[in-house]
């Protein structure tokens, strides 16, 4: 998706000979004299970056500055102008500016702030969108005592924002449990970033976390915001932690401590404010006692340790999420099932269900292909599962 550039300059050629620099770049320009053409153009969402005049013929510019703040999305807001000083670029920047420029403009120095506004602009739509994507995800707690008791805990946990250590078998629905966690805290608004540790090469995971910058390394052709950047203010997901070697364990225990880290290839420290929740099907307490994983940021996680009990010794629980399963499929597949006969239910609960809760998922989803009527009945479950019963 394109961005827009809004240029508010009441000097007609300045707005004509910035844009047409802006479009050769490939941005969308809209070009106003007016503080009121502003502000109308953004109460309409039109508007991704905003080049301000100080100085505009029915007000002072850096005022959209207080009155931006409370959109959704507050763009980016370059300060141009002529008659700028240190006192006035000073307040400007307190006041959210983006950048200060002084005219006559260094197309290379514009260039420049223009890229950085979109580089935010575009993390900005990707947070929104990761957002969307995971209130979507609900979270089925259970009758279980076991279950209630992880869920009083993980409501603690949310609430204080601290770090949190979930263990379970595969399946047990571990990163379901930390999205419940980042949606019942004061993160809520905040992105929730996912990282699966095992997934990504060792080589790159550090580049993963903490982004690099321009000429780290061949390859790196311009600046990479870190998954820990992108998570500033929000939680960050570390998934099978068990997979991430030594030397980058000790790194992400300094960036945890710290609340700081440094790019690849950079210098300056990058300061962020992230909840930290990792998961693990693996035990870690046999990992540190055989040298494969380090003490110090094991206890460093597990402010809180919540361990997710596998399916089969929570029977208590199968007709719940059976009952959840069969609601999240009917409009996906087109259909209108209304429940489980008692002997597919018997043979639901009776099964042992090696791969958890993922298996019940697909197992409920397969039955409701089979099913031609308003029950799923022992004929339409996997083999291995309605031979329970029988």
């Amino acid at each position: 998706m394109s961005m827009t550039v809004l240029i508010v300059d009441d000097e007609e050629n300045a707005r004509e000979n910035i844009g047409a620099l802006l479009k050769k770049k490939g941005y969308d320009v809209i070009g106003v004299a007016t503080l009121a053409e502003a502000r109308s153009n953004l109460e309409h969402g039109a508007g991704d970056i905003v080049l301000l005049d100080v100085q505009l013929p029915d007000g002072y510019g850096p005022n959209l500055l207080l009155e931006t703040a409370h959109l959704p999305f507050c763009p980016p807001i370059i300060l141009i102008t002529a008659y700028g000083d240190i006192e006035m670029a000073v307040e400007a920047m307190k006041n959210g500016a983006h950048d200060f420029l002084t005219k006559p403009i260094v197309f290379s120095q514009l260039e420049k702030s223009i890229q950085r506004a979109s580089e935010i602009v575009a993390m900005r739509r990707e947070l929104d969108h990761i957002r969307q994507a995971q209130q979507k995800v609900p979270f089925v707690v259970g009758k279980s005592p076991q279950m209630q008791s992880v869920l009083a805990q993980a409501e603690r946990a949310a609430a204080a924002s601290v770090s949190v250590l979930i263990t379970g078998e595969t399946g047990t629905g571990k990163e379901v449990l930390a999205q419940f966690i980042h949606r019942s805290g004061p993160r809520a608004s905040k992105p929730f970033i996912a990282v699966n540790c095992a997934a990504i090469q060792n080589t790159m995971l550090e580049s993963e976390l903490f982004g690099y910058e321009a000429g780290a390394f061949t390859g790196a052709e311009r600046r990479k915001h870190g998954l820990m950047e992108v998570a500033d203010g929000g939680v960050l997901f570390l998934d099978e932690i068990s997979s991430m070697p030594m030397d980058m364990q000790a790194k992400l225990l300094r960036a945890i401590e710290e609340r700081a880290f440094r790019r690849v290839g950079g210098t300056s420290l990058i300061h962020v404010d992230v909840q930290i929740l990792a998961a693990s099907n693996r035990n870690l307490i046999q990992m540190m006692q055989a040298g494969q994983f380090r003490e110090d940021l094991y206890y460093r996680l597990k402010v809180v340790d919540l361990h997710l009990p596998p399916l089969r010794d929570r029977s208590i629980d199968v007709p719940e999420l059976v009952g959840f399963f069969i609601r999240e499929n009917n409009p996906r597949l087109g259909v209108n099932i209304h429940g489980v006969t008692q002997r597919a239910m018997n043979a639901l609960m009776s099964y042992t269900w090696p791969g958890n809760i993922r298996e019940l998922r697909n197992a409920v989803e397969r039955a409701m292909l089979f099913c031609d009527g308003e029950e799923i009945d022992l004929s339409h479950l996997p083999f291995d599962i309605s031979r329970v019963n029988n």
